[in-house]
């Protein structure tokens, strides 16, 4: 413990999850959380294209307005009155820009709050020599691609920390590792030190679970019908302690859950290995993390163990990859899906004659996705003889005029192929952002905190190389593993509780045991190999994808890894869902054998029984 920390605890704010989160949050924690700090997370891999791109249309633009005009601005007065400190990624591309504007609008309304802002992410300088020496995508191997939106490194958390210390009543970044937005607070109230991994893993934990808003707090739980008043949901309160302990709450009299399955998947949403997160300050290992239920509402945090972090920043590079058609037709009537399948081909064919008439190259992908009829469920969906779907036709071009030949001639359908086809219910021609993820030396970058003025720069940890001792999957113990001649099929969403998301082109899938006792029979059954064929109609080129397991004894949890199943990443992905946040969903119905003697520890499903 730091040393005159004593029993002080630190109330932190989580308030939005992305940057277009709801403008409730702020006033419902300004009034009932009794903060110090107060969090916005604005940045996701998605959105630093679109920054780049605002930015390259207006050089004083790249940042979130809604920082000024929603979440913050608005509220500045009670900001100023309460005493409560403010630290947000708002910055984007153009952190400077943001904090120039807040300065603004802070005398204007005749306040004498001081704003920094972090910047030294931009990778753009570097490029030429990043290039050609080689920054290959840390997935998929990639080169770095051409023309770049945007580059930048994920800073970490000293910082924010050094702008605190310097007086800073709001601190404004631009891309910064978004567990930071929270460590950085927790560094400057307890003055942990940068040699202290152990406590750096612990804030970094506590910001892992307040940067995704209510998602902690019962937003997208796995028990949706548990959780109560979704319309005034709480917004999440860390009570971080010096010893980097904390409980996660909200609001009193506020709707949502806190509780140990509501903790436990966001704790493992996007995350790779528990036992080896990576960020730019530390390296975290969290498979040794305890959730223990204190009270209604309030779920103790503890265990968070850390390394010495790498030599090397994370970075996200975004780039131009041509335009994207995207239309949705309606489809009404019997033999929906084969309707729309011929009429999806005959469409593309047609298109495809425009191109070549208009000595266009053909089109760089194409991708027929039906909504509504379970397809995103591959060989397990159930609804193959539907009468209604939405069928979407994805047309990506080199040119804005291949695309817009596209969104053009897809109309035709309306009278002149499949019966039923209704009204088009929208078509996009949009600029079509891939994004390239790599590691850059930490040498490269120096990371700046800028207050009243004076810039000054911050160095990082040099970092260390070397691998943590990874944690092994248990094998099933003798007799938990039930014979196949008396073992019970069960859903897997009795047994367990199931979060998913995306990074990049991959995305996680967490199985969380909702009773220690099932856990061998979930390791037995969810083999690396299963979760691949479950998930076979997303791998590439026809062949189920590559899936890693992980294991995180602390919370009695398996966490899967499926690799090159989202292609293109959150951008530029064709998938129903791109986001990976119904991934999981697809995997509740997977069967487990139960030995008979553990079925008496089983509640109801929470699933809507069959008809």
């Amino acid at each position: 413990m730091a040393s005159g920390a004593g029993d002080k605890v630190v109330r932190i704010g989580g308030a939005t999850a992305s940057f277009s989160d709801t403008a409730l949050s702020v006033p419902q924690l300004l009034a009932g959380g009794r903060l110090d700090y107060l969090i916005f997370d604005y940045l996701a891999e998605g959105s630093m294209g679109l920054f780049g791109r605002m930015q390259a249309a207006n050089p004083a633009a790249g940042f979130g307005t809604d920082f000024l005009t929603v979440h913050v601005g608005p509220h500045l007065r009670e900001i100023a009155a309460r005493g409560v400190r403010v630290v947000a990624n708002a910055g984007g591309v153009n952190p400077a820009g943001l904090a120039a504007a807040l300065e603004a609008a802070i005398a204007e309304q005749g306040l004498a709050l001081r704003v920094a802002h972090v910047d030294g992410d931009d990778l753009q300088p570097l490029l030429p020599t990043l290039r050609s020496q080689g920054l290959p995508d840390m997935f998929t191997g990639a080169p770095l691609p051409d023309p770049v939106i945007s580059a930048n490194a994920y800073l970490g958390a000293f910082p924010i920390a050094a702008a605190l210390a310097a007086g800073a009543d709001i601190v404004v970044t631009g891309r910064v590792v978004d567990s930071a937005l929270a460590l950085g607070p927790l560094i400057h109230e307890f003055g942990w030190t940068a040699d202290e991994h152990d406590l750096l893993a612990a804030g970094t934990l506590a910001g892992h679970l307040l940067e995704c808003g209510a998602q902690v707090t019962g937003g997208t739980f796995t028990d949706w019908r548990d959780v109560p008043d979704w319309a005034e949901i709480g917004y999440p309160i860390g009570e971080c302690h010096a010893d980097g302990t904390l409980v996660i709450t909200k609001p009193e009299g506020t709707g949502g859950l806190v509780s140990v399955g509501t903790v436990a998947e966001q704790l493992l949403y996007e995350v790779g290995d528990p036992a080896d997160y990576i960020v730019a300050d530390v390296r975290c290992d969290f498979a040794g993390v305890r959730l223990e239920q204190v009270g209604p509402d309030r779920v103790r945090v503890s265990g968070a163990r850390g390394h010495p972090p790498t030599p090397r920043y994370k970075t996200c590079i975004t780039f131009d990859q041509g335009w994207r058609c995207t239309a949705y037709q309606p489809i009404i009537g019997e033999e929906a899906a084969a309707k729309a399948a011929r009429q999806a081909d005959a469409l593309f064919a047609r298109a495809r004659r425009l191109l070549s008439a208009a000595g266009l190259p053909d089109f760089t992908r194409t991708e027929t996705v039906m909504i509504g009829g379970e397809a995103s469920f591959g060989a397990h969906g159930r609804y193959t003889d539907t009468r209604e779907l939405i069928c979407k036709l994805v047309a990506d071009h080199p040119t804005r005029t291949g695309a817009e030949i596209f969104a053009r001639e897809q109309w035709a359908a309306i009278s002149g192929m499949a019966v039923g086809t209704s009204i088009n219910l929208a078509t996009t021609v949009l600029p079509l952002t891939g994004i390239h993820l790599g590691l850059v030396d930490k040498a490269r970058v120096m990371p700046r905190m800028t207050i009243g003025g004076q810039a000054t720069p911050i160095p990082a940890a040099a970092g260390e190389e070397g691998q943590p001792p990874a944690v092994p999957v248990p094998n099933a113990a003798p007799g938990t593993a039930p014979a196949s001649s008396d073992a019970v099929s069960v859903d897997l969403v009795r047994l367990a509780w199931v979060r998913s998301g995306d990074k990049g082109h991959l995305f996680n899938v967490a199985v969380i045991a909702r009773d220690p006792a099932w856990l061998p029979a979930l390791a037995a059954a969810l083999t690396p190999e299963a979760v691949a064929g479950w998930y076979a109609h997303l791998g590439p080129d026809g062949q189920p994808p590559r899936v890693e397991r992980h294991f995180a004894p602390g919370l009695n949890a398996l966490n899967f890894v499926v690799h090159d199943a989202l292609t293109g990443g959150i951008n530029a992905s064709t998938r129903l869902d791109a986001a990976a946040k119904g991934m999981g969903q697809m995997l509740l119905r997977f069967p487990v054998p139960l030995a008979p003697d553990l079925l008496d520890r089983l509640a109801p499903s929470h699933l809507a029984e069959e008809t």
